[in-house]
């Protein structure tokens, strides 16, 4: 949201008056001088007619203020040009067409992405900017839908997301200085990861998980970037860690778990995915032993207590 110290309509507008009435503010003001053509850009001197136009705009020390700007409609002085008559434009202002002034759906959207469409209602409402939750979250699907500005990504967050879980998974890029979604690749692959870093040289940090295969794609195509590790994944490498050590330990409640060597035969060759070390895999399966095991032992204290229960 730009800042301005000073109060001013805007550019183009000339102020008349205001008046409180029924617990709100009116600011009336009237567009001056002549307009050019939106379509063929010629000014024209010649009114057609005056049109009002009621704008939502900041509040006033909590109270609602609408903005009452009346506007002169033109005619069109080029021949063979596609619109007869037009309205004057205020682009600093409002966007054609719109019910409030270019601040306010900045806060609007600013409030909306914070809070959300209820929350962001009521507190709007309490600041003296009524708006409904549905307006709110019109607000921001326009504004993602709208195009992108074109932005210089310093600082790249790389990390995979599934399509369909445990079959196929893309990339995600995700700019962390704007918490905007850069891109989306299809496939979670070194190759596709280096080739998109190419293409944006101007990356000095890429922030990845552990995977090697992020680690070989920002090596191929950002060698000049600083690749760390997000706070996100630290503490998750360290709770499956300790989850891969703690699954050797015996657990309450539950029966022994058979041996590495009585479970089931793993076949390293069908195991896909990142941990194909026989290491990984032996403490996945003794994890998997441990959790059945306890469903098993809870399942029989629950068939113990129903038998009790029926006997009595």
């Amino acid at each position: 949201m730009i800042k301005n110290t000073k109060w001013a309509l805007g550019s183009g507008l000339e102020l008349l008056g205001s008046e409180c009435r029924d617990g709100r503010w009116t600011v009336s003001a009237v567009g001056r001088g002549s307009a050019r053509c939106p379509g063929c850009d010629v000014r024209s001197s010649r009114r057609h007619g005056w049109q009002v136009r009621l704008l939502q705009d900041l509040p006033a020390q909590g109270t609602p203020v609408t903005l009452r700007v009346r506007l002169s409609r033109w005619r069109c002085q080029k021949q063979g040009c596609a619109r007869k008559t037009f309205s004057d434009r205020l682009p600093t202002i409002a966007v054609p067409s719109a019910r409030r002034t270019c601040r306010v759906a900045d806060l609007t959207r600013l409030f909306g992405h914070a809070a959300g469409g209820r929350p962001a209602e009521r507190l709007m409402a309490s600041l003296g900017l009524p708006q409904s939750d549905d307006t709110i979250l019109r607000h921001l699907k326009r504004h993602a839908g709208g195009p992108a500005e074109a932005a210089t990504v310093r600082v790249v967050g790389v990390d995979d997301w599934a399509w369909q879980k445990g079959f196929r998974y893309g990339t995600i890029m995700v700019d962390l200085e704007r918490r905007e979604v850069v891109d989306v690749l299809p496939d979670r692959s070194a190759e596709a990861t280096g080739h998109w870093l190419a293409q944006h040289p101007g990356i000095e940090i890429v922030s990845r998980d552990r995977a090697g295969l992020y680690a070989e794609g920002a090596r191929r195509g950002a060698p000049q970037a600083k690749q760390v590790a997000d706070r996100f994944h630290l503490p998750q490498n360290f709770q499956k860690a300790i989850e891969q050590q703690l699954s050797r330990a015996p657990r309450p409640n539950s029966q022994p778990s058979p041996s590495l060597t009585e479970a089931e035969p793993v076949i390293l060759a069908e195991w896909i995915g990142h941990g194909r070390q026989p290491a990984l895999v032996e403490h996945r399966q003794l994890g998997s032993i441990g959790r059945r095991a306890v469903n098993t032992d809870k399942f029989n204290q629950v068939k113990a207590l129903q038998l009790s229960l029926v006997v009595e």
